[in-house]
């Protein structure tokens, strides 16, 4: 079956359809504090400042503390001159300190810069780098381009792990994304991110499916178990949930695990705090606690 046909939009409504006809994942409180431990907090504000960080950092390292019943993120997530105050900060063990970088969010500099870009930042203490395709050059079909610069930065940022952004709402169709997404893997991206959060639509249930079905083809053909990132609009528990069903559906319960699976969000962790007290009766208040 060709790719078209493979992802029409018929194909990918029946798929979805059958995967809510499974069930998304039940909203109970452990499937939500599993929903907690993927997220990527994520502070990417033109006004970001060391002293805001640092504050985020001190909310992060007494987050065992005030909610004990419930793991920490998966990572933080800044900007490239921001990482030292994480790493300075930064004091509980597991969460990942990651650093979009190559110049986010457009891609649009010199393989040097970026390549220097995201050199500085794993120096820093950066554990992950979250970077653009060229979405020029690949809608120029370049993507011999577009495979380098991803082998060259991963050569360079390793053994930190390089999650590549699609910015899928830039990319004609699903077999755009599909083959942007292999494209990624095969130059040897840990994960594969929908959005930026910059460009709409970010991500979507169909553009996650499509990327689901290329990380299950590269996995058949070469072993490897590669990573998902839905980012950009997700800020609900529901939403959380839905995208995690499609994972599981398609990839297996072995990928709901932040080894694989990441929620990029800045409001998402304050949202599933509070449907966490609402479901065990603690209270009805909105937590605003990140």
């Amino acid at each position: 079956m060709s790719n078209a046909a493979r992802f029409s939009p018929e194909d990918l409504k029946n798929r979805l359809e059958q995967v809510g006809s499974r069930g998304y994942l039940e909203n109970s409180p452990d499937n939500l504090r599993l929903m907690f431990s993927l997220i990527d907090l994520t502070s990417l504000n033109t006004h970001d400042t060391p002293g805001g960080i640092k504050e985020l950092c001190r909310r992060i390292n007494e987050f065992p503390e005030k909610f004990p019943a419930t793991p920490n993120i998966g990572a933080i997530c800044v900007y490239p001159s921001l990482v030292p105050a994480v790493s300075e900060n930064l004091r509980v063990q597991g969460v990942g300190i990651a650093s979009v970088g190559a110049g986010f969010p457009s891609s649009q500099t010199f393989l040097p810069v970026k390549e220097l870009e995201c050199r500085m930042a794993v120096e820093a203490g950066a554990t992950e780098i979250d970077i653009v395709i060229s979405v020029g050059r690949y809608l120029e079909n370049d993507l011999e381009f577009v495979s380098r610069e991803i082998s060259r930065i991963k050569q360079i940022v390793a053994p930190a792990k390089l999650k590549v952004i699609l910015e899928t709402g830039l990319l004609p169709g699903p077999s755009d994304i599909y083959k942007a997404s292999l494209a990624s893997l095969q130059a040897g991206a840990d994960f594969i991110k929908t959005s930026t959060g910059k460009i709409q639509p970010a991500a979507t249930p169909e553009s996650v499916l499509v990327m689901c079905q290329a990380i299950k083809d590269h996995h058949e053909d070469t072993g490897i178990m590669s990573g998902i990132k839905p980012a950009g609009g997700i800020s609900t528990a529901e939403q959380a949930l839905s995208y995690a069903g499609i994972i599981r559906s398609v990839l297996g319960e072995e990928w709901l695990d932040p080894a694989f699976f990441r929620i990029g969000a800045s409001r998402l962790a304050n949202h599933i705090l509070t449907e966490i007290a609402r479901l065990e009766g603690e209270s009805s208040d909105p937590v605003d606690y990140f």
